[in-house]
Order: C-alpha cells, then structure tokens, then sequence
C-alpha cells in the first residue's frame, strides 16, 4: 500500500555543511544515501555506532506548518533531514520496514531536535518541533530512488490511518 510520495531529497558531504537538493539519490544498504555525510562517516554522530542513524526523513507538512505557525523556515534543506515527504505520518512508521523507490527501509526512532538545529534555524525550534522533528531509518536494502516516488509500507497498514478491512 502507497502511503505518501517524496517531496525532496538533500545531502551534505560532512557535518556542518550546507544540504544540497538532489532529484534522485542511491541508498546504501547499512551505510545511508550516496554522497552524504552518514554514508560518507562524516555526519556529528557518525563517531558513535548506532541504528537509525543513516537517514532522516521530515514531513512537508510540518516545514510548511513551523512557517506559518512560529515564522522559523526549514524548507530546502534547512530542517538538515535528508528526504522530505508528503502523504504519510511518518512516526507511523517507527518499527515498519518501507519501500521507497529500489530501496527498502526499516524506521528506527523519531528523529528528534536538537540545539544544533535550533542554533541554525532559530530560538524555539525545539520546542516547536518536538514529536513532529521527523524519523530516523536504517537502509536494509540497496536502491535508487527520486522525487515523486511513493512510499510503500510493508504489510497491512489501513488500520493504522483510520481506515477499517475492505471486503
């Protein structure tokens, strides 16, 4: 089931360095996207082993809704996630291997704030971010994937958005 579509992709060479847009980018199973930082060993927790580190994705909605709301931008690439989305409740997916492209993920965590992102973007970010700040995700399967791809969840997922059994 299709639940959501790529609105972006960004990638920085190492930590600190401003996020470039991408049309399409190759995920790298236990490693992250092609040319960025956490593939590359160069992003600020890359020092620490762990899952759930390789990539981030942020939903569309909020960038649009901290805009309006609170007046702090995080669109192109500031909100320092690799892949916007639009379409899915991406906490949803903690837990949830999905498909986007070739490649196949696994959510690991929400991909909380930080006072790193705050410095960057503004006072209040945090606060205003947390619980929505987006999902960190492992990638079990190498694949390409571009803007406007879907989001295909594993399984049976329709009673996770309302939605009850279809005869």
């Amino acid at each position: 089931m299709t639940q959501g579509t790529i609105h972006a992709i960004y990638l920085a060479s190492r930590a600190g360095a401003p996020l470039l847009p991408a049309e399409q980018v190759r995920a790298l199973k236990g490693l992250g996207l092609e040319g960025d930082r956490y593939a590359l060993g160069q992003g600020s927790f890359s020092r620490w082993p762990g899952m759930g580190r390789a990539v981030s994705f942020v939903e569309q909605e909020v960038i649009e809704a901290v805009l309006r709301e609170h007046g702090l931008d995080l669109a192109e690439g500031r909100s320092r996630r690799n892949v916007v989305t639009t379409g899915v409740a991406l906490l949803g997916l903690v837990g949830r291997r999905f498909r986007v492209g070739g490649a196949l993920f696994r959510g690991d965590r929400p991909c909380e704030p930080c006072g790193y992102l705050e410095r960057r973007v503004g006072p209040g970010l945090v606060a205003v971010l947390r619980g929505r700040g987006g999902l960190r995700a492992d990638v079990l399967e190498e694949g390409t994937f571009g803007l406007g791809d879907g989001i295909e969840i594993e399984g049976d997922v329709r009673s996770w958005f309302g939605v009850g059994r279809l005869s």
